[in-house]
């Protein structure tokens, strides 16, 4: 765990319990560009994300709760220069709300967990959804699938 999690006392990627802070106290735990985006509905720019063509497989949880939002089987490439996903981990990990501004009509989605602004829900996904969960990489941490990474280590030296 890095010291910006340590610094977080909600962070947890098991606990399912909502959290609910005053935004001065959100302000207090985040890094700057995480609580730009979660808590100000910020976006980052297109194709800054290291999270945009990355190929590992695991787990991408909530940079602000530690929330389980997406598996690294359901990302694919959209070539809409944010992390794309087609299925979130579960119904609960994700709220849905309208968005209505800059003159568009969208969906945004919010962390199920903490309510930070994630990004933005579209119809032209691929199968077997057809949804593209738009999300900027800045709000999301990563973690390696245990088992893969374990068969890895293991695998003898050739």
């Amino acid at each position: 765990m890095d010291s910006t999690k340590k610094n977080n006392p909600v962070y947890s990627t098991s606990d399912t319990a909502k959290v609910a802070l005053t935004e001065e106290e959100w302000k207090k735990i985040l890094p700057a560009d995480v609580y730009y985006i979660a808590r100000q509905k910020g976006t980052e720019r297109a194709w800054t994300s290291k999270f945009e063509s990355f190929k590992e497989v695991g787990t991408y949880y909530c940079a602000a709760c530690g929330n389980p939002l997406f598996k690294s089987d359901t990302k694919f490439e959209s070539g809409c220069g944010w992390p794309s996903f087609y299925e979130p981990i579960s119904k609960s990990s994700i709220i849905y709300t309208p968005d209505n501004t800059h003159g568009m009509v969208r969906t945004e989605v919010q962390c199920g967990r903490c309510k930070g602004h994630l990004g933005h829900v579209f119809d032209d996904g691929p199968p077997p959804t057809g949804l593209r969960y738009c999300i900027n990489g800045v709000v999301l941490d990563f973690e390696k699938a245990k088992e893969a990474e374990k068969n890895y280590k293991e695998k003898p030296a050739q």
